[in-house]
């Protein structure tokens, strides 16, 4: 039996077993010998691929891909390449009203599938967003396109696949695998909720940039962990960021009070942080830590490897530089330990370094609540203070409960006595009484 009967014949089997398709309408049965499809019908047959990979038919991505580069339709490359632009964009409408953004779908891609693949990604997050005109697009949009550099390079008069094959040097077939497993990964992706408006739909700038947020504190915060990260004293490094916790608390205390006395309503905002392998409960207890001390929730999303933080638009900017900072000098710390094996030769290093990530991040957490617990009470207004504080937290913590009113707390294995003190010990060598050296900033 030749192939092309053989893909018809699994394509009507799975037809009969298979779940609907959530992103496409049915394709119709496709005769494998008439003459070439046009480009939707090659769209529906790339979509069916996707969605049969998506599903773990070993194996289809490729025989699909196959089958449309066979020399019946590569008299028609044009057609078999606009096609592609096709699938993609009908699966990408999909998963950004879902909610996810431009960054949660490179970070998903470049884990899942290669580093060609998260490329012909970024390509067509930059094809997807022209289409609209820049005032439509968030400023979260225009942030993470730009730090993605999704820019279009190709000649726009001509179909995107065909010229980046060539710039890989790429056959049909092989070009179309990727594009087909991309899809496929992206078909798994559930709804996780918008947290930025989408392209198009944008009308005031001013009323969706980043409320509030104070470019001059941000810089001096990055300042002060980038010396942390670089710097070989791990008391130095403690205490740089301790500092720069103290000032982003400061400037937090500040803009509550401002806002206190305005009629502008703080509003709860969302971002997602992501985590990359190993260790990624431990990292997912940093992240917990930090957003408790500035007034945040998270919930991790374990099996995808990233968190989800609410909380006021400037307190997010806060826990996003910390965390990143914080796993950068944990990891650090955690490296130069070096390995541990038991005394009959076996390996001890990943047990040791998941309990000292647990101890680090806890004991961080603990010093963070300090230092924040201090700055408010000697604040001017204090007493003003804690009232705002604690309606700000309810409101985030009503907003939580009603996105994940069933979520579960879930406790972090440590099975290593010698990497939980290695661990504590290098969050705990800090001075934390930072308030002179912040004045002098």
């Amino acid at each position: 039996m030749g192939k092309k009967n053989r893909l018809k014949r699994a394509a009507k089997a799975k037809q009969r077993t298979a779940k609907p398709n959530p992103l496409r309408r049915e394709a119709p049965e496709y005769d494998f010998t008439a003459a070439a499809l046009p480009p939707t019908e090659i769209a529906d047959l790339l979509l069916r691929a996707a969605f049969e990979t998506a599903n773990g038919n070993v194996g289809s991505a490729k025989e699909y891909a196959e089958t449309i580069a066979s020399p019946r339709f590569l008299g028609l490359p044009a057609d078999v390449e606009r096609a592609a632009q096709v699938a993609t964009n009908h699966v990408l409408v999909r998963v950004f009203r879902d909610g996810w953004l431009p960054e949660d779908l490179h970070q998903v891609i470049r884990r899942r599938r290669d580093g060609m693949t998260a490329g012909y990604l970024v390509d067509q997050l930059a094809v997807y967003v022209q289409q609209f005109a820049p005032a439509t697009v968030h400023p979260v949009w225009h942030d993470q396109l730009e730090q993605l550099e999704a820019v279009a390079w190709w000649s726009p008069g001509k179909p995107h696949l065909g010229q980046w094959m060539a710039k890989h040097l790429l056959p049909l077939s092989d070009a179309l695998v990727k594009v087909v497993e991309m899809l496929a990964t992206l078909m798994t992706l559930y709804p996780v909720g918008l947290i930025a408006a989408l392209p198009g739909t944008v009308r005031n700038q001013k009323a969706t940039a980043h409320h509030g947020v104070n470019e001059k504190m941000l810089s001096r915060v990055r300042a002060l962990l980038a010396k942390a990260e670089s710097s070989s004293f791990p008391e130095e490094a403690e205490a740089l960021s301790a500092k720069a916790q103290e000032l982003m608390t400061r400037h937090a205390l500040d803009r509550v009070l401002v806002e206190a006395d305005s009629s502008v309503p703080s509003v709860v905002a969302t971002r997602r942080i992501w985590l990359d392998a190993p260790y990624l409960d431990a990292k997912s207890l940093l992240v917990d830590v930090v957003s408790k001390a500035n007034r945040c929730r998270a919930i991790f999303h374990a099996e995808l490897g990233f968190a989800s933080v609410l909380g006021d638009e400037n307190d997010l900017e806060s826990v996003e530089l910390l965390v990143t900072s914080l796993l950068l000098q944990a990891t650090k710390a955690m490296v130069a330990g070096g390995s541990r094996q038991t005394r009959g030769g076996q390996s001890r290093t990943r047990s040791y370094r998941q309990s000292f990530l647990v101890a680090y991040a806890t004991r961080i957490g603990e010093r963070l609540e300090q230092a924040t617990s201090a700055t408010i009470a000697e604040a001017p207004e204090s007493a003003k203070l804690l009232p705002v504080l604690a309606s700000q937290m309810r409101k985030v913590n009503a907003e939580f409960e009603d996105r994940y009113p069933s979520v579960v707390g879930k406790r972090v294995a440590v099975s290593n006595e010698e990497g939980w003190g290695a661990g504590k010990a290098a969050a705990d060598r800090a001075q934390l009484d930072t308030r002179r050296a912040v004045d002098k900033e």
